[in-house]
């Protein structure tokens, strides 16, 4: 049977303001390409489109649960398009659930999918974590920068890139934060303490170019979580 890799493909990545065309044109090459030696699943992030979203539902005041609802809408939005930009038949849809996602899983080699069934403080992110220890695939998050750093890259320019983490440093770094839904940081709370419990290798990057090499087992920049 193909290796299963999980990709979660942040938001920020597919529509950042507008859609980011080169990125996707490039990244569906890349995937399809790598397609016919592994099986894939892309579970779209919601991004701005769901900030958008839940802070207008907050401000109405929608309790957190509402706000969690319209972010995974935002999520399952983004993977239809996606969908349809990879040119699959419409009649295929969008799973919704685990048992979906295995039974498309078992007919092609490509799913993509947005947020599953609702939990408690979970995004994307979680839910690719959650697919990875059920189909026993590593784990890949896309997202707008190219790993993890000792700070944020976008406020500090000395940040550094941290090449290497274990799960449990990882899942305190994590932790330090408080959840709220459509939180932006490289990989959720939830997330995690799933990799972290399953020993799930996960990597963080941001270039297309550079999860072409991965997949490929050649050299690239990113963030590895392991051991």
């Amino acid at each position: 049977m193909k290796k299963t890799v999980v990709i979660s493909l942040g938001g920020s990545q597919i529509i950042p303001d507008d859609v980011n065309f080169s990125y996707l044109k490039e990244f569906r090459k890349v995937i399809l390409e790598n397609s016919r030696h592994f099986r894939i699943v892309i579970v779209c992030g919601g991004g701005s489109l769901a900030r958008k979203y839940i802070n207008a539902v907050k401000r109405g005041g929608g309790n957190v649960y509402h706000q969690s609802l319209v972010g995974i809408a935002a999520t399952r939005s983004n993977a239809r398009f996606l969908s349809y930009f990879f040119g699959f038949d419409p009649e295929w849809g969008i799973p919704k659930n685990i048992e979906t996602l295995e039974r498309y899983l078992r007919k092609r080699s490509l799913v993509i999918c947005g947020g599953l069934e609702y939990k408690p403080e979970q995004t994307s992110d979680s839910t690719s974590a959650i697919i990875a220890r059920r189909l026993d695939g590593e784990f890949v998050n896309l997202t707008d920068v190219k790993g993890l750093y000792t700070k944020d890259p976008k406020k500090y320019p000395d940040a550094k890139l941290i090449k290497h983490i274990t799960w449990a440093n990882f899942y305190r770094m994590a932790n330090r934060l408080d959840f709220r839904p459509g939180q932006h940081f490289v990989l959720d709370q939830g997330a995690s303490g799933i990799i972290m419990r399953n020993k799930i290798k996960t990597v963080i990057m941001k270039n297309v170019k550079d999860l072409d090499n991965f997949l490929s087992g050649k050299k690239f920049t990113g963030t590895v979580i392991e051991g």
